[in-house]
């Protein structure tokens, strides 16, 4: 029932800025949380940032001090501003959301993917 949206990927050169945004749409109860994860090696992925409903974020190490992620609970939105890149942040970014169907129950939607490319 809920969509997510994604925008804002492109080509920037190191230390560059990009600015993602994720937009959940459908019926639900409420999303608790919402961020984006990155491919990492061996099949597996990296939590990048996550976001709660009360503004409580989380971030991956190697983002810390150049991803900001803020949340508009009314419209059901993330946004991600990246700073500082580096070329390793080069990835295909996918949001997430945790979308309530009841009480203490939920699944995880996922959007389409946003291409970060980090190179000179």
């Amino acid at each position: 029932q809920v969509q997510l949206n994604e925008s804002g990927g492109g080509l920037v050169q190191p230390g560059g800025s990009l600015r993602l945004s994720c937009a959940a749409s459908g019926s639900s109860l409420g999303i608790w949380r919402m961020g984006w994860y990155r491919p990492a090696p061996g099949n597996e992925r990296e939590l990048v940032v996550s976001i709660s409903s009360d503004g409580t974020a989380n971030y991956a190490d190697p983002v810390k001090g150049r991803f900001t992620v803020s949340r508009e609970n009314e419209k059901n939105t993330v946004y991600l501003q990246i700073d500082s890149l580096k070329p390793e942040d080069t990835a295909v970014y996918y949001c997430y959301a945790g979308v309530r169907l009841a009480q203490f129950h939920s699944y995880t939607a996922w959007g389409q993917g946003a291409l970060v490319t980090v190179s000179s």
